[in-house]
This record gives C-alpha cells, structure tokens and sequence, in this order.
C-alpha cells in the first residue's frame, strides 16, 4: 500500500515486552500483567471508557484527573501519538494510569510522532497490558468504580490492596485547582465578549466558541464574580473538568452571583452540575459512570436523540430539580438527568461533552443556541 493512502513504509520499532505489573482493586482482586509507560506506583478511581479508539485524547482529558482508566475495546496503541489529539491547552496527561487488553507492539499511521508507551513514559504515567480488561470492565459495572493501584515496584498483592484502600476517595476531591489555567488569558476576535471559566477545559470546546463570533476571556477556576464582571462580559460558558462538584463549596458561592447578573449563561459537564448545586439542586455519584463516545441521549424539547461523548461519575439528580429549572435532556442508558434549563433566566447546560462530534455533529446546535441566546439579550423564549 502506498503512502497516499494512509499507510507509510517505515516499520516503527517493536516496543520491547518490559516487566511484570500488578493491578489491585480496593476490594481485594488483582491482575497480573505486563508493564507499559514509566516504572513506579499510581493510585486512582478505576473506571472504564468504552470507546474503540481515541486514547490519546483520553489520557489528555483533565476530566480524568484522579482517575485509572481502563479500555474496553481490546487493541491499543496501533496508531500511536501525535502533537495534534491532545484535549487541553497544557498539553499534559491527566489520568493517573492506564489498564489494556492488548498493547499494539508496533504502531502506523503517517501522523504518528512516537508510540504510546513513550508517550507514556514521557509524561511519567504508569500503564498495565496483558490483562482481563473484560473482567475488570464487569466489576467495576457491577459493584461500582472503586479505588485502585498499579505497581512495578509493589508486586505483592497484599501489600498492593492496602495501598489502593488507603488512597483518596473519589467523592468530596477538589481536583479544579490541579487542572485549570494559571491565569486570565484571551482567545478568538468577536461580535460578543464571553467570560469562560475554566475547571479543565478541552482545548476545542474554546475553538467551537470561538468560531460562533465569540470573544473569549478564560478565567481560572478561582476567579471571582467581581474579577469576571470587571471585565463586562456578555455571557458566561461553564466547562467540563473532573472530581466531585458537590467539593467546589467557593465555586459555587461565585455562580451564586453571577447569575443574579441575569447574564446568559451556558454550562457542560461539571458546568452543568456546579449551575445545578447554585440554583438548588443537588448531585450524587453514580455507580460506574458515564465514559465513552457511544451514550445516547434524548433532547426532550425537540423528540431528537444525539449520540454523545461523555466522561463523568457524578450526576445531577432530576427529582432535586427545583420549579424553576426544567429538566430538558435524558440518558436513555439510565433515565438520569443530561441538562436543563431556567424557565425565566437565560440559563441553560448539558452533561455531556458537545465538541467531541461522536454523531458525529449531533450537539453542535447547542453552540448555535447559546450563540442565539446572547444575541436576544437573553432572552429565554429562543
């Protein structure tokens, strides 16, 4: 095959079969496996991704930050890395770990920089193969995700379970001081100005904003209301980013005001939950999450249904909701809450991730209507 049709002749290295590893889960099981990425000892929640490819955006996604994240699709690593797919503007690896069936030995594709077990060592992030991932996949689903430990050092299997149960919970971490931008920084030249707080944001979810005539001013995640307002934005965009939102208590004392501005506002993912916990309703964790490309969702406004790209463990719950808030999106999977909307403030937002184009531009119309929203002054009858 030739190299204009994808292919290159180049034979890339074998990755050379390194040292034993040793998955352990909280609950006392363990997997023995091959070592991949750097030596050393990480601990995080174990979850699962169900997407057939994407890994590097996957591992690039600060919505991971504190997590393990396990592959169900069995073949990883055969296209290798590049400096494009990365998600955030850091350009960092946020999971904590990776867990693989099967580890592609040689990667190819002609956008290839270098495999992902040098990526991962590059970056200092411990990864596993050789392993059930199918088996880890079914427990997790069925007792729930849980904390765990991957080792090249600790290959004792007791010794390893103790350290995986000694690790930080999931529920009530803070992981938006770790993942957001340092500083204030502009993005994009627009008809209107939109303050973008930042929790952990994909680097194209500013690129989708910032081509709907946006100006963008990205705050970090402690910006206050006053700091935000000073700059006299149009409206205001929530992003995605990981942890517990019900642990952002001064996060959302801030949105408290600044949607008493009445200003269009427009959040996803651990937006979409922080905007529920200020106008009263309240979270929980789900049991395993919600994490791939392939989630259904319902848009109850319109009968449609979207095919979505998610990476979230916590959930708003819809009975919580108060009068004013209208629930407008459904997971189909589960029933639980996908997004809402104010009845009388121009305020709207879905869990889910709209840039990602899984359907694959099934969620783009929400980028149109904050667009539209801001443009009727805010207000909601559009």
């Amino acid at each position: 095959m030739s190299a204009t049709n994808g292919s290159h002749d180049k034979k890339e290295p074998l990755i050379p079969v390194t040292k034993p590893c040793l998955l352990a889960l909280e609950d006392g099981k363990c997997y023995k496996g091959q070592a991949f990425g750097a030596d050393g000892t990480s601990t995080g929640e174990l979850v699962f991704n169900t997407s057939m490819i994407g890994y590097q955006e996957i591992l690039t996604d600060a919505s991971y930050a504190g997590q393990i994240v396990t592959m169900t699709y069995t073949e990883i690593g055969n296209y290798g890395t590049n400096d494009e797919d990365v998600e955030t503007q850091s350009k960092k690896i946020y999971a904590r770990g990776l867990v693989v069936r099967h580890l592609s030995r040689r990667h190819s594709s002609w956008r290839a920089k270098e495999s992902l077990h040098d990526y991962m060592l590059k970056h200092n992030i411990v990864g596993i193969s050789d392993v059930d991932t199918r088996s880890i996949t079914r427990r997790i689903r069925d007792k729930g995700a849980m904390r765990c430990a991957i080792s090249t050092e600790i290959l004792d299997e007791a010794a390893l379970v103790k350290v995986a149960q000694d690790s930080p919970q999931m529920t009530g971490a803070d992981f938006t001081q770790e993942v957001t931008a340092t500083e204030k920084y502009r993005m994009g030249s627009g008809k209107y100005t939109v303050a973008v707080m930042d929790f952990g944001i994909k680097a194209n979810i500013l690129r989708q904003l910032a081509l709907r005539d946006l100006s963008l001013i990205v705050y970090p995640a402690n910006a206050t209301a006053e700091e935000i307002l000073s700059d006299k934005p149009d409206a205001l965009f929530l992003s995605n980013g990981p942890g517990d939102p019900a642990a952002c208590k001064e996060i959302i004392v801030e949105l408290k005001k600044l949607i008493a501005t009445k200003m269009p506002i427009f959040g996803i993912c651990l937006g979409h939950q922080l905007l529920s916990l200020a106008l009263g309703a309240t979270t929980y964790k789900l049991k395993f999450g919600h994490r791939g490309g392939n989630q259904p969702v319902k848009d109850l406004s319109t009968g449609k249904i979207e095919i979505t790209c998610q990476n979230h463990g916590f959930a708003v719950d819809a009975d919580s909701l108060p009068s004013d808030l209208e629930l407008t999106h459904i997971n189909l999977n589960d029933n639980s809450c996908e997004g809402f909307r104010h009845k009388t403030l121009p305020i709207f937002c879905v869990q889910y991730h709209p840039e990602a184009n899984p359907g694959p531009h099934d969620s783009n119309y929400l980028f149109e209507r904050f667009f539209a929203l801001i443009e009727s002054n805010g207000k909601v009858s559009v």
